[in-house]
């Protein structure tokens, strides 16, 4: 498989509906939880990339470009932005939806950085060989 055919077999789309329980007191999501709802969904972007064991090292800037509110519809999504030997970077968009309307706009963008660990938790290399994939292919079957 080709990096980019890995890139988009990764990509990771989630729905959210935005309920009062998380939203602030000018009734708009708080960012904090939607910063936490960005980096699950890089999260899961990354080890489906890789499948390997990841961990967020850093959130680069994270633009809020418009409010959230409740009773909103929103979409996050995840896509590998950039490859190291490791650590892999994912850009992560929220995008908003009225319920009732077909309005549909980006509200929220951020880029997470997460690093492949082993079993010591030790930086390994995001992208396995040959051999490693083989092998662990053939851990999976047995």
């Amino acid at each position: 498989m080709t990096t980019e055919e890995k890139i988009a077999q990764s990509e990771t789309r989630i729905f959210k509906a935005v309920f009062p329980n998380t939203t602030n007191h000018y009734d708009t999501l708080f960012g904090g939880t939607a910063m936490q709802l960005m980096d699950e969904v890089a999260f899961i972007t990354a080890t489906r990339f890789c499948r390997q064991k990841v961990v967020t090292v850093s959130s680069d800037k994270i633009d809020f470009k418009k409010p959230i509110p409740a009773g909103t519809i929103i979409e996050l999504i995840g896509r590998v932005s950039y490859i190291g030997n490791k650590s892999l970077k994912v850009t992560v968009k929220i995008f908003t939806e009225h319920m009732y309307s077909h309005h549909r706009e980006k509200a929220i963008e951020g880029e997470f950085t997460f690093v492949a660990i082993d079993e010591n938790k030790k930086p390994i290399a995001v992208i396995k060989t040959d051999t490693e994939e083989l092998h662990y292919s053939q851990q999976e079957h047995n």
